[in-house]
């Protein structure tokens, strides 16, 4: 065929070759495509198989240590190397020691725990501030937890900057947390308590501090722990979401002041929804006789929800309180407990009937693990993102 025949659009001959072309050279790329595809897929297949497939590839349990006895030496290089949504819970044993370290547990690490060998001697302490740099009261924590149903015991988190400005210890925004026997150390805004609707739970535990020292809009409950004013000032900063039937809750908690403080609130809204319920607390006669302050605003006295039940100790004054706060009857009170608290809004979640339920995880010291020859091909990377 000559080009000037196969430019003519009515000649045999051009007809004849895209026939031709149609019958021999069109299956074969359609079935080029489709060998590309299948492989693809099949690739895809292997990957995903991988990822869910033999959990047993993956490490679960990490150990840190300062001497250098664990799998690493800091805190936030082991969480770096923890799989991400992982297959089965993991755990993170921590030896008695100072770490130096500001940490974050990113929202993908879900399901990890903190075992601490002494709440008094495992320390996690860094000295960041609000107006330090660009730093502002959110980014100025020692330690971030975002990563749902995470628990930790037997640790001390530390924020030691100093009465300078929000200087936060604890930043905690993750759903169905638990702390016990844990110790928070600051001065203003020791714990915040984030996640509109994020469910935490603080057992057994120290918390002290000078201003708004435990604030913010998730509901969470502290059962059985020990809180310390530092100074004349306020204990809790609320910002409860609207429409929550429960924000900051105090079950049976002990209530002190330091030999200077003298006069110390209850409580201001930070927000104007602000819930908070002391239930059985003994209270320092530190606490002001009117209990509450409306952070000069009457309108909040219109929308925050502040109350006690069976108060006791020289600070418990039911008849002085401030008119706008509340003394619970017995069917109220009777509402407070952990199941109505946290009562499961997703059934089907993991976790989400029983996680405030779990018995303690006891130290017991693996020493280390092989973390990074098992660790090898996962999606976990060591990172130095810590702060020396």
């Amino acid at each position: 065929m000559t080009r000037e025949q196969e430019a003519i659009p009515g000649s045999h001959v051009g007809r004849r070759a895209r026939q031709l072309y149609r019958q021999v050279v069109n299956p074969i790329r359609v079935n080029a495509a489709r060998l590309i595809i299948f492989i693809l897929l099949m690739g895809t297949c292997h990957f995903a198989q991988a990822q869910t497939s033999n959990p047993q590839q993956y490490q679960y349990t990490f150990t840190v240590a300062g001497d250098g006895s664990g799998d690493y030496k800091y805190i936030q290089d082991a969480i770096d190397a923890m799989r991400v949504y992982p297959l089965a819970p993991i755990t993170l044993y921590i030896k008695n020691g100072v770490y130096n370290e500001k940490i974050e547990l990113p929202a993908n690490n879900t399901d990890v725990t903190f075992i601490g060998q002494n709440a008094d001697s495992t320390i996690i302490v860094f000295n960041d501030y609000s107006g330090r740099g660009k730093l502002t009261t959110f980014t100025s924590y020692t330690a971030k937890i975002s990563g749902n149903r995470f628990r930790a015991e037997n640790i001390t988190f530390s924020n030691n900057a100093g009465r300078v400005s929000q200087a936060v210890a604890l930043y905690v925004d993750a759903d169905k947390t638990v702390f016990k026997n844990c110790r928070f150390l600051g001065d203003q805004d020791t714990i915040f308590n984030g996640g509109e609707t994020a469910r935490q739970l603080f057992v057994d535990c120290y918390i002290e501090g000078t201003t708004d020292f435990i604030f913010g809009p998730a509901t969470a409950v502290f059962q059985h722990c020990t809180i310390r004013g530092k100074t004349n000032s306020y204990i809790t900063a609320a910002s409860t979401t609207p429409g929550k039937k429960f924000g900051l809750v105090f079950l049976d908690c002990k209530i002190l002041a330091a030999a200077e403080a003298t006069k110390i609130f209850l409580g201001r809204p930070w927000r104007a929804d602000a819930k908070t319920v002391f239930i059985r607390s003994q209270m320092t006669a530190a606490i002001v006789p009117g209990g509450w302050d409306n952070w000069g605003n009457k309108e909040n006295e219109k929308t925050v929800f502040y109350a006690e039940y069976k108060s006791t100790g020289s600070g418990a004054n039911p008849s002085k309180r401030v008119p706008w706060s509340k003394q619970l009857t017995n069917p109220e009170a009777g509402a407070y407990t952990l199941e109505n608290i946290f009562a499961a809004a997703n059934p089907n979640l993991p976790g989400e009937r029983d996680w405030y339920q779990q018995p303690s995880k006891p130290f017991v010291w693996p020493g280390k693990t092989n973390s990074r020859q098992r660790q090898g091909g996962s999606e976990a990377v060591e990172h130095h993102s810590h702060k020396k």
